[in-house]
């Protein structure tokens, strides 16, 4: 459709304005028909979140999406914008998205009462449809839904001018999208004026015998431990909300590597070609697959994939530190840069623990616990026979950041049936990629209890157990 210049060309073109709930149902009818995903990027809610979500706005409820930290709250909200329509007409002129078929702003009345069907339209992109409020303790009702403006009434307007208001942001948001992150931390004072917008649809601004009856499609966050203990929503709000959607971290490993893979930063580096096998992504989202079930680690502040993304970036840098410094042009990481993690790691979590120093504790049996794991899943048993003996036979591997890559290559006519597992583990022939796959059998083998390990400083030492 063109876009009409005139309230006049607006009606002969047949424009029909909706409600902006109407408008997200269609659109979304439109896409689930399609059968498109509502959202975007947003990796295993398919079968979870997304069902919710899609019923929720099909049946126009205003939404509460409650979960820890770092699982897509807010990104799954602001995508919300792409179910609007791409471009809406309002009065040009008006601060409030004023509906030209049925303006609500004093500004707009008059100037459609002034010059009828040659009121200039705008066309507002839907990206402008969006509003966003952090909540926090000062927050004001002010900020949310308008004051007087102080510089208006100085211009010679009076106090009862409808024209000396400042609209806050949900008046602003009129026929689109608003947000609130973080909700409990509201001060219940302010929670208590959301109540008419969510209900009777319409903000009543202080001082002022007015109603602006504004069109709003309302979705909220919260943590769960916010909404039980650091704050909490207002009973007669939280009734408010039509939906309460649980969101949740990567269910399995497979939805973890899929995320890490997804959100990671590039691996280009200058001077470095960088290459990550499957089984050390795999390790790094096991790792926090397992701080996500252990009881050192307080699973009411959560494990956010955050982690998952910034360990996996670590690991990547570690790798290409290593590389730079011993003069190699490849690198993959090995077993050995797993220590980096602690940097990576420290901040994401929280460790129950009285104890000074059992933090890294704690945080080293969990990689390698997920060593362990993936070690279990990636390599069969039966290859293992051959290694065991000749490691039996008086056979030493020395590993670590300051063993060159080539040194592993020259180690394999003396490691029977090696080849077969780094067949299974996909990891090439280069001799940084043999290097990774050797430190991760080695290390396997050792936390089965098939060798010994030694470690001093940065140097590792596998030996037979005999």
């Amino acid at each position: 459709m063109s876009r009409s210049a005139t309230l006049g060309e607006l009606r002969a073109s047949g424009w029909v304005s909706r409600p902006v709930k109407q408008e997200l149902r269609e659109n979304a009818v439109a896409q689930l028909r399609a059968g498109r995903a509502l959202v975007g990027g947003v990796l295993g809610y398919e079968e979870t979140v997304m069902p919710q979500l899609a019923n929720a706005i099909l049946a126009g409820h205003d939404v509460i999406f409650l979960g820890e930290r770092g699982q897509a709250k807010s990104r799954i909200i602001r995508s919300m914008v792409d179910l609007l329509d791409e471009y809406m007409p309002i009065v040009a002129g008006s601060e409030i998205n004023d509906d030209p078929y049925a303006p609500i702003s004093i500004h707009a009345r008059h100037l459609i009462a002034d010059r009828g069907d040659d009121t200039p339209i705008e066309w507002v992109h839907r990206s402008r449809r969006f509003g966003e409020k952090l909540a926090t303790p000062d927050t004001s009702v002010a900020d949310l839904i308008g004051e007087v403006d102080p510089i208006k009434v100085a211009e010679g307007r009076y106090l009862s001018d409808e024209l000396t208001i400042h609209y806050g942001l949900v008046p602003r948001t009129n026929r689109g999208i608003f947000a609130i992150n973080e909700l409990p931390d509201l001060a219940e004072r302010i929670q208590v004026g959301l109540l008419n917008v969510l209900e009777e649809r319409d903000v009543q601004i202080r001082g002022y015998k007015i109603q602006l009856p504004i069109d709003l499609m309302l979705f909220a966050s919260a943590n769960p431990e916010d909404y039980t203990n650091r704050g909490r929503i207002i009973t007669p709000l939280k009734d408010r909300f039509g939906s309460l959607i649980r969101t949740h971290y990567p269910l399995d490993v497979e939805h973890e590597v899929a995320v890490i893979e997804q959100e990671a930063s590039s691996l280009a580096t200058d001077g470095v070609a960088v290459d990550l096998p499957g089984f050390m992504t795999a390790i790094v989202a096991e790792i926090s697959q397992l701080a996500r079930r252990s009881p050192h680690i307080n699973q009411r502040s959560g494990v956010s994939v955050r982690m998952s993304i910034t360990n996996y970036e670590i690991l990547i840098a570690n790798a290409t530190r290593r590389a730079l410094m011993s003069g190699e042009t490849m690198t993959v990481p090995r077993i050995c840069d797993l220590d980096a993690l602690v940097a990576s790691t420290g901040g994401k979590v929280e460790i129950e623990t009285i104890e000074d120093g059992r933090e890294m504790q704690v945080l080293d049996r969990i990689v390698k616990a997920a060593v362990l794991e993936t070690f279990r899943s990636r390599v069969r048993p039966e290859h293992l026979g051959a290694l065991v003996k000749a490691f039996e036979t008086g056979l030493v591997v020395s590993a670590g950041e300051e063993v060159p890559s080539a040194d592993y290559v020259k180690l394999l006519p003396d490691l029977p049936g090696l080849s077969g597992i780094l067949a299974d583990l996909e990891v090439g022939e280069s001799p940084a990629a043999v290097a990774s796959a050797m430190e991760f059998v080695l290390e396997g083998m050792h936390l089965t209890k098939r060798l010994n390990k030694e470690s001093v400083g940065g140097a590792t030492t596998y030996s037979g157990r005999g």
